[in-house]
């Protein structure tokens, strides 16, 4: 549904995003992660048609937004970082005014208002003015104006930054919702968001594409070596002592729990030692009482991708 190819944007000598590509396929909720300043708002306006790319190209439901720009906007909804909310105006008002301006008619707004303001749960402040409505509600307000016209392609912007712990949650469930019928772009820079949110990642650093893939195939590609983790029942410092002897094994670590202690073990690249540190166990006759390989985390594949050069390999 989206295809962005070899975008580069430059805000006058400065260069915000660099030789941009990546796609999002129909149905799928795509999480476009980095920090602060890496360019994710400057791409998401390109996608949008919001402003134009210095150059590459974008395609949207299989039209160029620069070239079909009018066809490429009818079938995309955008919420930005900042909705444009007119705070004097009714939530009805509001959403009835930008159907108008997309060309719906009046029939056609009536029965989506109702629909759009059912599913962003907005019924209690169907007649509120915007601005007395929480920063969570006018986040769903511009989620409803966005979905308004029935598009196949959501693009939101930090959708909830600001808004408090409950609303984040719900709106959460929202997005997850809506991307079951349309193909979701969520940008942001909270690390849960699209560890709950979306199954693919896309992340940006410096202007730059760095990485674009699931979290478990980055995790596999980054991680050094199989890491492990072992809770073990018997004399500390004789368990320590025996996992060290494990051959293949880079450092073994220790945390006391409750009467138990939990090991977490680092391996040589391509070495899996489950079956040996289990078998090590029982053959000493101490309890093993859980064992698990443990994958890295959104978190630890976010900071390592932004604090060193280059990309994934």
């Amino acid at each position: 549904m989206i295809k962005v190819k070899n975008v580069t944007k430059y805000y006058g000598p400065f260069l915000a995003v660099e030789n941009a590509s990546f796609e999002v396929g129909q149905g799928e909720i795509l999480g476009f992660l980095g920090p602060n300043g890496a360019g994710k708002t400057t791409v998401m306006r390109i996608i949008t048609g919001f402003m134009p790319p210095s150059s590459g190209t974008v395609e949207v439901a299989g039209y160029d937004v620069l070239d079909q720009s009018l066809e490429a906007r009818r079938h995309i909804g955008y919420m930005p970082e900042t909705v444009p909310l007119y705070g004097d105006m009714k939530v009805v008002d509001y959403l009835d005014f930008m159907g108008s301006i997309r060309g719906m008619s009046r029939a056609y707004r009536r029965t989506r208002i109702a629909e759009v303001v059912d599913v962003c749960q907005l019924g209690d402040y169907f007649g509120t003015p915007i601005s007395r409505l929480s920063k969570g509600f006018r986040q769903r307000v511009g989620i409803a104006q966005a979905i308004l016209h029935e598009p196949e392609v959501l693009v939101l912007d930090e959708p909830t930054i600001g808004i408090d712990p409950i609303q984040v949650v719900e709106t959460r469930q929202l997005i997850k919702e809506l991307g079951k019928e349309r193909t979701v772009v969520l940008s942001t820079h909270i690390l849960p968001e699209v560890s709950v949110v979306c199954k693919r990642v896309v992340i940006i650093h410096e202007g730059k594409i760095i990485a674009e893939d699931l979290p478990e195939n980055l995790s596999a590609r980054l991680q050094a070596g199989q890491r492990v983790l072992v809770e073990v029942k018997g004399p500390a410092p004789e368990v320590m002592s025996a996992l060290r002897s494990i051959k293949g094994l880079n450092e073994v670590t220790r945390e006391a729990l409750d009467g138990r202690d939990r090991y977490a073990i680092q391996s040589r690249p391509g070495v899996d030692i489950r079956d040996e540190v289990a078998k090590l166990i029982v053959s000493r006759g101490w309890s093993l009482l859980h064992l698990q390989a443990i994958a890295m985390t959104l978190e630890e594949i976010f900071l390592k991708l932004t604090t060193q050069e280059g990309e994934v390999p």
